[in-house]
């Protein structure tokens, strides 16, 4: 198995969901225009999710459904923000921008983790919010697991002190670079414009400011045989390079949304379809809040607890 695949994944499905006024403010990607029907919206998110969760299961990815039944927290079907896991059995909770986001972070889905899998730490730098300094888990950082490197497009979100202390912990090499989307607005998450699969990466390497830092950005992902698919800014916009690499039953795949896969050309294709069978979900309405597939999915990489049966007894 391939340490960028997971095959254990955690998905929260909301009964409130709704595009959040509080971080349209920088999330470009997001939808103004959605309509009166709160009560519509929500069932629609939460039908996605319940979707999405069939879909990987019956692929043979181990999924860890939670349903959030709170009316404040409107972005709480994308965990990875709040959440993260790593080999060797630690757990990372991130400080978050916005303040109706904080409350996202659950107890109960850190017993579950210690209880289901080997977790021997728990690093909190939810703190850090006092002090305005942020840092918003795998949505502003995607991770290359082999070759210990976290890119990470700067904003607000991805503040350079716990940027600095996550990857002293967690032992990232950390490659920030300033990205920038055709308006000149700054990318708000990373994993909206990058990728990182074991033999491949969707990248949008034109929203990249920097050519110097674009080249080393291609050298180092390109350094352990990996092939660069450059996204170009349109499907950078329908979410093309928010997607997750899985590892199920028949093998790695990689999970997208549908309006991701419909911009993705057949040569790109055809790339992704060498190492990676290609899972399109249906989550059109989870993107109206400005993120796709790949947050909604926070990957598990951690060992799971032996289950010991206990003998039977003598008769």
């Amino acid at each position: 198995m391939s340490v960028q695949a997971p095959s254990a994944v955690l998905l929260i499905r909301p009964r409130f969901f709704t595009p959040n006024p509080e971080t349209a403010l920088d999330n470009v990607f997001q939808s103004h225009a959605v309509g009166d029907d709160a009560e519509a919206i929500a069932a629609a998110a939460y039908a996605e999710v319940s979707e999405a969760a069939a879909a990987l299961d019956a692929r043979g990815v181990t999924v860890h459904l939670f349903d959030d039944d709170g009316p404040g927290r409107p972005d709480s079907v994308f965990p990875n923000n709040w959440i993260s896991t790593h080999a060797g059995g630690h757990v990372a909770l991130y400080p978050m921008h916005t303040p109706n986001r904080r409350t996202e972070r659950r107890g109960d889905i850190v017993e579950m983790l210690k209880q289901s899998y080997r977790v021997q730490d728990v690093v909190d730098y939810s703190g850090l919010e006092v002090d305005d300094v942020f840092l918003e888990g795998t949505g502003a950082m995607v991770l290359d697991h082999g070759a210990r490197i976290a890119y990470v497009a700067r904003s607000r979100r991805a503040d350079p002190i716990a940027l600095e202390r996550f990857c002293t912990n967690f032992g990232y090499e950390p490659m920030a670079f300033d990205a920038v989307d055709e308006s000149g607005t700054a990318i708000y998450h990373t994993n909206v414009m990058m990728c990182v699969a074991t033999d491949f990466a969707l990248v949008g390497l034109d929203l990249i400011t920097s050519p110097t830092r674009r080249a080393q950005v291609v050298e180092r992902l390109s350094a352990q045989d990996r092939e660069v698919i450059d996204l170009d800014p349109e499907q950078i916009r329908n979410f093309a390079g928010n997607a997750i690499e899985l590892h199920g039953k028949n093998g790695r795949m990689l999970a997208l949304s549908q309006r991701a896969l419909a911009s993705l050309t057949d040569p790109q294709r055809r790339i992704i379809e060498r190492s990676c069978e290609i899972v399109p979900l249906s989550v059109p309405t989870i993107e109206l809040a400005g993120g796709s597939v790949r947050c909604m999915v926070a990957g598990i990489h951690l060992d799971r607890r032996s289950v010991i049966v206990a003998p039977a007894a003598a008769a």
